[in-house]
Parts: C-alpha cells; structure tokens; sequence
C-alpha cells in the first residue's frame, strides 16, 4: 500500500492508543513490523514522531507509511519443517487435514516467527483459504485440525460452541494428584504482564471453565493424567492443574519451578462432527515424554 493520511474524526478512535489502532486497521500487516515502523519514525502524527504509546486525539492527521500484509509476503521455511508437518498429517479429506503436532512449533506467525504451521500447509499445499480449527500452545504436541473450506470451518466452529467436540490430553504433573479430585471447575480471566505477555489467571470475574482429571498412572514425585476439556479457555488445563496445587512438569509459565524436558502437555485424542460424519483421531504420547515418563517411575523418592 502506498503512503497514506487518515485524518483521526471517529468517536471511536479518539483517546486509543496508536498502536492498537494500527494493529486493527493494518489488517494482516505482522504486528512486529506495526511496532517497527513506530520505532522507526515512520507514522507520524501531525507531521511529528509518536511513541507506541501515544493516544489519538481528534482532528488528529496520521502519517501511515507503505506496510505489506503478511499475505503479501512470502513465507519462508525450511525442508525440514516441511517434512516433519507432512510426516505428522494423522487424517485428510476434502474438508479436514489433521496432524500430530510436534511440540516446539508455533501454529501461527507472530512477533517472533515468519511462519507458523498454518502458513506452512498454506503455502505447500497451495491452499489459501486453509484455517486453524482450534488452536495449541506451541510447547503442547498433539491432535491438531485444520480446515481446508469456509464451510468445513464454520462447521466445526459451531460443533464447539455447541460444545460437540471432544477434546482429551494427557499431562504429566507434579506431586500425588489425589484420586477424589476429578473436576476442577474455575474461572479463567486472561490478563496482560508487565512486559507485555498475555497470561491467564483464576479469578470470580472470569469465564467459566471445567476440566475433568483422572489418573492414568503414578510415579513416586508425579502423576500421570488424562485431562477433557468441557471449555476450551487459553491454557486451561495448565492454569487448573497449577491452581490445584499440581502444575504440569515443565510448564514455565504456570509451573512454579517443576521441572521437565518441556512441557509435559499432549493432546492425544480429538472427535467432532465433520461435513460427512463423525471424524475420530488419536496421537500416541511422543518418544521422548514417554521416555520421561519411565524414568521418572523408576526415580526414588
């Protein structure tokens, strides 16, 4: 897009922060490259330099300089990328592809990454209109779904807002969970640091959100769960697991300090209606969890 001057008139831009008003008319422009130009100089208001910080006023004149979408962009990943995500793919139809996803691969680009699997799959397989059907947290390995159509997509984000999806993990955590504890039902409110990362948080004025625990195995400092989601809140499962006195071994975030290889969350099972009938998928705990696993069995006390 060329060089262009919005003159700031709306009520509703009046008093935001430049930034955020940036980030929503710059649609599919990376937010890095918004925070770029603004340390750079490049926006101007009213002919001067702004902080990121800077809150529109009325009558305010914006300076927006030639910024590319992500879309215009190319994505650029590596062979071996390509062919560990075309190794992974557990289901395909028409409508769905599925994959094992391994942890340590973000689903998306963002701040700090060019191109996440979707824009991965996007690209190699020349299909644009390719959507995240939910999403995982890029330490979490695992069941997950994309959708190839507009259709295939709105069908299956209705089967979770009418709850029709079922979605099972296993996780490692630390201490003996103790059996009579099955449910954890808190509220999560997502919330943002000092430093600018998006976390969540227990609280009375949050969403309502249940996670159902059962053991599947013990060992002497850990226990092994299955973990079914009845919401799906952002890192939900993490959040109830350290707020029951049990974080998940590896979790940095939430984790207070218990330690693992990374973080010991797999999305093992996942069904929710497709287009042409029920899909069922599942993905084994990886290699080196399972390792993991054992070795904590065998550890002493």
């Amino acid at each position: 897009m060329p060089v262009t001057y919005v003159d700031i008139v709306d009520e509703n831009d009046i008093g935001q922060r430049i930034d955020n008003y940036l980030l929503r008319v710059l649609k599919g422009v990376p937010r890095q490259h918004v925070y770029r130009v603004l340390r750079k100089g490049e926006v101007r208001v009213n002919g001067g330099r702004i902080r990121s910080s800077y809150r529109l006023q009325r009558n305010d004149r914006l300076r927006i300089p030639p910024v590319r979408t992500r879309q215009e962009m190319p994505v650029e990943y590596s062979q071996d990328a390509l062919q560990t995500l075309q190794a992974a793919t557990i289901y395909e139809d028409e409508a769905y592809l599925i994959l094992d996803k391994p942890a340590g691969m973000a689903v998306h680009g963002g701040s700090s990454i060019r191109a996440g699997i979707v824009e991965i799959m996007r690209d190699a397989l020349n299909l644009p209109r390719l959507e995240l059907v939910h999403r995982l947290d890029r330490e979490t390995s695992g069941c997950l779904a994309l959708a190839k159509t507009r259709t295939a997509l709105k069908t299956a984000q209705a089967a979770f807002r009418q709850r029709q999806v079922k979605k099972i993990y296993e996780v490692f955590v630390a201490g003996a969970w103790p059996e009579r504890n099955r449910t954890v039902a808190l509220k999560l409110k997502r919330y943002e640091t000092a430093w600018g990362e998006r976390r969540v948080r227990v609280s009375q004025a949050g969403q309502a959100a249940r996670t159902d625990f059962a053991v599947l195995d013990r060992a002497p400092a850990a226990t092994r769960l299955q973990a079914s989601l009845h919401t799906g809140r952002t890192h939900q499962i993490r959040v109830h697991a350290s707020a029951s006195g049990h974080p998940i071994l590896g979790d940095e975030k939430y984790g207070d300090g218990a330690s693992g290889p990374r973080l010991c969350l797999h999305a093992s099972r996942l069904s929710f209606p497709g287009l042409d009938g029920q899909i069922r998928v599942s993905a084994a705990v990886p290699g080196d969890l399972e390792a993991f696993w054992q070795a904590l069995k065998t550890a002493a006390d």
